[in-house]
């Protein structure tokens, strides 16, 4: 019929279908990445691993870097939502807690059941960054990002008065970031072999006595 309008088909089968394909292509990134590290890994191997074009690979992702971050995003979150960590159901239950040693133990809960699932990846994601700028750029944000998650919890402890007397929030933040930085993580659980309970549990009892005032802690 002349001048009727094309209509625009949006098939709920065909976004089930692209989600399915974007998330194979992330699964089969992270297994090779962690197998063989990110220098050798290429994207054609990518698209080899997850049974796709390697067209397929790139429309969505444009560059080896850009699909190491999108990795770390969906590790980072545990989903696919672009939600930042700040607005998590796990984070706001450690920022909504009043008592604050049991603050410091949900961010240490929160802490391990975030590090378990991108333990592997921080390794991966550190040692691109010494060959590859924006590895290095996500390396530092990575960084960043988690000082700033610090700052947040610090900061509600010195608004309720229980920071340890003579602690500043600002070196409460570093404190807190040092015990909860990445590398930590990566000595005590990946090089020392420490269970991811145990690095949950020294980390909650040293950020209470490093950080809350005696009476408190």
């Amino acid at each position: 019929m002349a001048g009727a309008r094309k209509r625009t088909y949006n098939s709920p089968h065909r976004q089930q279908q692209a989600a399915a394909t974007r998330q194979a292509i992330l699964e089969a990134a992270e297994r090779l990445f962690m197998r063989d590290g990110y220098p050798a890994t290429t994207m054609e191997a990518i698209a080899n691993e997850a049974g796709v074009s390697l067209k397929t690979v790139y429309l969505p992702f444009s560059t080896k870097s850009g699909l190491l971050r999108a990795v770390w995003d969906l590790r980072l979150k545990g989903d696919q939502s672009d939600a930042p960590v700040v607005d998590s159901d796990w984070f706001r239950e450690v920022i909504n807690e009043n008592d604050p040693i049991r603050k410091l133990q949900l961010n240490a809960r929160g802490s391990r059941l975030v590090k378990s699932r991108i333990g592997g990846m921080l390794a991966v994601i550190r040692g691109a960054a010494e060959i590859d700028a924006d590895c290095r750029e996500l390396w530092d944000l990575i960084q960043s990002d988690f000082h700033d998650l610090q700052a947040i919890v610090v900061e509600s402890i010195h608004r309720s008065g229980a920071l340890r007397p003579g602690l500043t929030a600002h070196h409460g933040t570093d404190i807190l970031w040092t015990l909860n930085h990445p590398d930590v993580w990566m000595l005590l659980v990946e090089q020392r072999g420490w269970s991811p309970a145990s690095y949950e549990t020294w980390l909650a009892e040293v950020s209470c006595s490093q950080l809350l005032g005696s009476a408190t802690a």
